[in-house]
């Protein structure tokens, strides 16, 4: 998005953190844009309900004057994101039961009942790894090592991208993340639970916050922690 700032980064405790919690939606509203074209209007994101890509894409539609369209699971209460997400102007759409496979066809058939444009889990594509890759760029350094979240593992894959001689760690909080020749490590939380030990600065609690426990342990100094979101 044009109007954000540049990336900033921040030593903690030793540690190069690169804080996209400071701006709204994160590192992926930095790059969701691309995704955009002149055609579609409404968007649809299928999420889990901890998910931080709603809230990208409802910052993302509201700047560029489209249509954010969240299917999440029905709970009780609502969750943080998905709140933020409406406040932000999404529409959200509820599904019971809330199995991520349910959700996810639910999104499907509304978008062919509609014509709305379906936006690929975690935005994975080949467009939003380029341009997080580009993201990196811009920071002008040449880390050594890089510590990330891993849900899809798109962000581990698109920094890759940019610094191929890096060494890279990604601390696995789903199911299944594709991370390329990085060391994968598993949070020992549970995907729905936040983070027991999380940073020392505001940190998405079932992704990136993760990550902290593992860099204190094992990280070298000047390591680079990429924090895509609060």
């Amino acid at each position: 998005m044009d109007s954000l700032p540049d990336p900033k980064i921040v030593k903690h405790e030793g540690i190069l953190v690169v804080r996209d919690d400071l701006i709204q939606g994160g590192t992926k509203a930095r790059v969701l844009p691309l995704l955009f074209n002149d055609i579609d209007v409404e968007y649809v994101y299928a999420s889990p309900v901890q998910g931080y890509a709603q809230v990208a894409l409802a910052y993302c539609a509201r700047t560029y004057g489209k249509r954010a369209t969240v299917f999440c699971a029905k709970r009780k209460d609502r969750h943080p994101r998905t709140l933020e997400a409406m406040a932000a102007g999404a529409t959200i759409f509820e599904v019971f039961p809330g199995y991520l496979s349910v959700v996810q066809k639910r999104a499907r058939d509304y978008c062919y009942m509609t014509r709305a444009k379906l936006l690929p889990f975690g935005l994975d594509t080949p467009e939003i790894m380029r341009g997080i890759s580009r993201v990196a760029a811009s920071l002008r350094i040449i880390p050594k090592e890089v510590w990330v979240a891993a849900g899809s593992g798109l962000i581990c894959r698109s920094l890759a991208l940019q610094w191929p001689e890096a060494a890279f760690h990604a601390v696995q909080v789903g199911k299944g993340p594709l991370v390329g020749a990085a060391t994968l490590w598993a949070a020992p939380e549970r995907f729905g639970d936040t983070a027991e030990m999380p940073p020392p600065f505001p940190s998405c609690g079932n992704y990136d916050a993760k990550v902290w426990q593992f860099i204190k342990k094992y990280a070298s100094q000047g390591a680079l922690f990429w924090n895509v979101a609060r």
